[in-house]
């Protein structure tokens, strides 16, 4: 069963909106200032893009409107984000009908804020909301009730009480109050991943900037990597590096070395560098909200021969995925040419988990599609032009000091992919060699 409502973009906003690429020139990495001279990112054509392909998932499902939780789908929905803090307490949401602009709830005076610097969103769709803050203000205190009455007040206006209301990630209390209303709650997350896993021009301009700038912390990294070094001091300059060249969110980086690099522990220490450890590093950070996730592997100084067999390996497993990348694939075939979880050292394809991994990239770090042995040969998913996402393979050295670890990000074009990530990688990098 589908939304009886129909949703049909209008035809002065098509060719303005919809996701075009002239595949035979370079991927834009303009500057971040705004010119007269080049056309950049449109950021009013961004807004307008999402929310046209909101509307079109909303009018493909069997849902009639959308309450929103999760950030990155508030700021797809609304072009509104008020600092990473916000990410895990619940404090903002946003309804979408479809056929009404979307309505915001801020944290207190962001509300007030937005009314005068996003005139976008409509002033009295605007409005301070707060539920609590994952608990501490007790459900008793009547703010999760507050709010799903006059979430269930706005539906009726609009004819919808009776239509499924989908929500993507909800605290208890707030969905037993949606309920208490009458409400029929469903998921809608996978409507908004519909909505999200076609990329337009404008994103990806963004998705290529925000790789561009983890080029440049490679090579302060590769120019820093010396014995005497430590984990954390790497993470501390690239972190650096990234927000003076406008990072949003550094979300994380893994900075892993020596003996720690199997199994992968996903995090960074203390550790200090020593002379021929193989290291390697994820980079996860946004810029205007559009991620990276961008691994690389350098050795310090020197490298064996069974490192250097490792990342032969690896790099062999990312291009052998890379070769497959066109419209029309579907993720199990990548998947069938990655190690199965025993060949490198793990007891389960859950176990090895993200190390044999493909994962879409844009507000969200994991969005449309995974590729994994672990669930695409049973879900296989069909790429199609304009996603981007990133491939990442790992191997361990034979010796035990080591792994590698090498990461591309793929923008799929009509007839195959642009890989967008640059820094070195075709051979294992050697940082400050003696």
């Amino acid at each position: 069963m589908t939304n009886s409502r129909e949703f049909t973009m209008p035809e002065s906003q098509s060719e303005d909106i919809l996701p075009r690429w002239n595949w035979s020139r370079p991927i834009d990495a303009p500057g971040r200032m705004a010119v007269d001279f080049e056309e950049r990112v449109d950021f009013k054509r961004l807004h307008r893009y999402r929310l046209a392909r909101v509307r079109q998932a909303l009018a493909d499902s069997d849902i009639g409107a959308i309450l929103c939780f999760d950030n990155n789908n508030i700021r797809y929905l609304t072009s509104s984000v008020i600092g990473e803090w916000t990410r895990d307490k619940f404090c903002r949401y946003a309804l979408f009908t479809g056929d009404s602009d979307p309505y915001l709830w801020d944290f207190g005076s962001a509300a007030a804020h937005h009314r005068i610097y996003a005139p976008w969103l409509d002033d009295d769709h605007c409005r301070a909301g707060m539920l609590g803050l994952r608990g501490a203000v007790e459900p008793d205190a009547g703010l999760f009730r507050n709010a799903a009455k006059e979430i269930a007040d706005l539906l009726r206006t609009e004819g919808l009480a009776s239509a499924p209301v989908g929500v993507d990630i909800v605290e208890p209390p707030m969905l037993f109050a949606l309920q208490a209303e009458g409400l029929d709650v469903r998921d809608v997350q996978q409507v908004m991943l519909d909505a999200r896993q076609i990329k337009s021009k404008d994103e990806i301009i963004l998705l290529n900037q925000a790789a561009s700038m983890v080029d440049g912390a490679y090579q302060l990294i590769a120019d820093e990597l010396k014995p005497g070094k430590r984990e954390n001091e790497m993470v501390a300059i690239a972190n650096k590096f990234l927000y003076d060249n406008g990072s949003d969110d550094v979300e994380a980086i893994n900075a892993v070395s020596g003996e720690r690099c199997n199994p992968h522990p996903h995090n960074f220490t203390d550790r200090m560098y020593r002379p021929g450890d193989q290291a390697f590093f994820d980079v996860i950070q946004s810029y205007m909200g559009y991620r990276t996730c961008y691994y690389r592997t350098l050795n310090v100084g020197k490298y064996t021969t069974a490192q250097a067999d490792a990342y032969r390996q690896c790099r062999e497993w990312i291009d052998n995925a890379i070769d497959l990348v066109r419209p029309g694939v579907t993720t199990d075939k990548i998947a069938a040419v990655w190690p199965r979880a025993q060949d490198f050292g793990f007891s389960s394809e859950m176990e090895a988990f993200g190390l044999q991994f493909g994962h879409g990239l844009g507000l969200a770090l994991h969005e449309r599609p995974i590729i994994s042995r672990l669930v695409s040969f049973d879900n296989p998913f069909e790429l199609q032009e304009g996603m981007v996402f990133a491939l990442e393979t790992y191997c361990p050295a034979a010796d035990g000091n080591g792994a590698a670890r090498i990461e591309e990000e793929v923008v799929v074009t009509a007839d195959g992919c642009r890989v967008i990530t640059l820094f070195p990688a075709q051979e294992l990098f050697v940082a400050n060699a003696y």
